[in-house]
């Protein structure tokens, strides 16, 4: 499902959450700059874990984590569609090896 509007860019997701670290509230924030309350929530946690200090009950991946996370997957995907292109090239090798020696027994 598509994104409803492109990702605020880092440096403004950075210049909020230093406004919450002196003490703004997300709600605050939200009125002023736009993004929901929940956003920039998020926000705050994820720099937390960034930083290594995880707000209570927010576990989770750090950004790092997360972009070798994506990185992996995507490997994976590679790594299984070559496998199974190499699984249907056997079959079909195997199958015309058949087909060849069979015509040769018969001749």
């Amino acid at each position: 499902m598509p994104k409803s509007r492109p990702p605020y860019p880092v440096e403004f997701r950075q210049q909020i959450i230093e406004l919450a670290r002196v003490g703004k509230t997300p709600a605050q924030l939200s009125r002023e700059f736009g993004p929901s309350a929940q956003t920039i929530t998020n926000w705050i946690a994820q720099d937390g874990r960034d930083r290594g200090k995880p707000l209570a009950g927010k576990d989770g991946l750090t950004t790092a984590e997360r972009q070798e996370l994506t990185r992996l997957r995507r490997q994976l995907r590679q790594v299984q569609q070559e496998r199974d292109i190499l699984a249907k090239a056997t079959a079909w090798f195997a199958a015309r090896n058949d087909k060849t020696s069979t015509s040769s027994t018969n001749s």
